[in-house]
């Protein structure tokens, strides 16, 4: 068994999927979180959020489960996690500022001064939320001025780049590990923790503290630029009468461009996009540069844009009024295999037809409860059947497999009129012509 033993600072979905991944490569990890009900919930083996093959991991390691390791534990206490660990890895959330662009460092900021108090023997604090460059030097001093062990205890930063639905297996065989440091020593200590994933293929990337923190952002950055460039396609293919799904598919065979990433849609939501490109936005206008990100300005715009329009196709298919229509939305959460919710574009939308008048029904298969603490005056169903039962019009807005495998004909029965709108491009238009439905999607205005 490694011989370090690691903290993990914050249990939500990063921090719960960290301290378990930690775990499964060898280590002695003890969670912390201020939240009592979310540490009782991961005592319990349980996620706080839906995330595949994470309650699994939990319970093959949580102490005092039956059968399990026993190698990881969680606290409240500050003072015990500081005493266990020999590295302290920092998972907790940066969300966006209340009516500013800018990215919301109190979280970070507090998980830094209640644990650096307690460090009176070697360690290495480890940072991986998404900050604003230059968080990290500024982290570095508080540490220096707080830790009873002074320079003995150092900083990093180690970035996270976890796909929700996906985040597991990108913990335990990450694409790439980037180590933002300072010294040898601390290079080490991070190669020891990633051993597992390094052998195995890994890339391991050393830089300096700024060049790790603008990893996430930039990354994130470049993502949002091309989804919104295919969605700013499905634009023309509107007015032009082209289809934006043959046109990506086409550009996509360019191995200069790719596939990933460009299919076009509603846009993208989430806890991590929307807010990182933004908080990246107001950095980069402290920094003086602000220039250099004008154009994610408008990749924010298109992507809003894309929720506005698919209102606008659902009012033009029911003859340009949504008031007092039947509409059943398929999906919630802001892509699949997740519970999440926040900025969810399906959610949003169901919210906005809402406003205008319609009578909305939402199923989605696991983001159901999120979503009703989020828009409680909508109406919810357990199934995409009974969703649509008396329908005017189906929207498809998050591209759960089960959606893809529903049968045309039988969910034909149950609804009012066979219209669907595809938000995702992802249904097949011939299958649902063939039972009978009047098929349209965004960027497809032929199809």
């Amino acid at each position: 068994m490694p011989s370090l033993k690691i903290t993990v600072i914050g249990t939500g979905y990063l921090g719960a999927t960290h301290a378990a991944a930690m775990a499964e490569l060898g280590f002695e990890v003890l969670g912390l979180d201020i939240a009592e009900e979310k540490i009782d919930l991961l005592r319990a083996g349980r996620a706080p959020m839906y995330e595949p093959g994470l309650e699994d991991l939990l319970r093959r390691h949580v102490a005092g489960i039956e059968g399990s390791t026993g190698r990881l534990r969680f606290t409240t206490s500050y003072p015990e996690a500081a005493e266990f660990g020999d590295v302290h890895f920092i998972c907790v959330t940066t969300p966006q500022k209340a009516g500013e662009y800018a990215c919301d460092m109190s979280y970070v900021d507090a998980a830094v001064a209640s644990l650096a108090p307690h460090l009176s023997r070697p360690a290495l604090v480890v940072g991986k939320s998404t900050v604003p460059v230059g968080s990290a030097a500024r982290l570095g001093q508080v540490i220096a001025g707080l830790a009873p062990a002074g320079p003995d205890v150092e900083l990093a930063w180690n970035p996270e780049f976890l796909r929700e639905g996906f985040a597991v297996q990108d913990t335990l065989r990450p694409d790439r590990i980037v180590a933002g440091v300072t010294s040898e020593r601390a290079e080490s200590l991070l190669r020891e923790v990633y051993a597992t994933p390094i052998a195995e293929g890994s890339p391991f990337l050393a830089t300096d503290l700024p060049t790790a923190e603008l990893v996430k952002t930039a990354a994130n950055a470049f993502l949002s630029t091309k989804i919104s460039f295919i969605n700013a396609m499905a634009e023309i293919c509107e007015a032009a009468d082209g289809d934006v799904v043959r046109l990506a598919e086409a550009l996509g065979y360019d191995d200069r461009i790719g596939h990933k990433f460009l299919r076009a849609g509603i846009g993208f939501g989430g806890g991590c996009l929307p807010k990182d490109i933004r908080a990246f936005m107001a950095r980069a206008g402290e920094l003086g540069v602000d220039q250099a990100l004008t154009f994610l300005r408008e990749v924010d715009s298109i992507n809003m844009r894309r929720r506005a329009h698919m209102i606008e196709l659902t009012r033009e298919a029911l003859g340009g009024s949504v008031l007092g229509r039947r509409i059943a939305i398929l999906g919630a959460t802001f892509k699949p295999d997740s519970d999440d919710v926040r900025d969810s574009p399906a959610l949003n939308v169901a919210g906005q037809l809402h406003l205008q008048g319609a009578q909305v029904t939402v199923y989605d298969p696991k983001g159901t409860e999120n979503a009703r603490a989020v828009f409680p005056t909508l109406r919810y169903a357990d199934t995409a059947l009974a969703a649509a039962v008396g329908a005017d019009a189906v929207l498809h807005l998050t591209e759960w497999r089960e959606f893809g495998e529903l049968d045309p004909a039988a969910l034909g029965e149950v609804v009012t009129e066979r219209r669907i709108l595809d938000g995702r491009n992802t249904l097949d238009p011939a299958v649902w012509r063939k039972a009978g439905w009047t098929y349209r999607a965004m960027g497809r205005p032929t199809a």
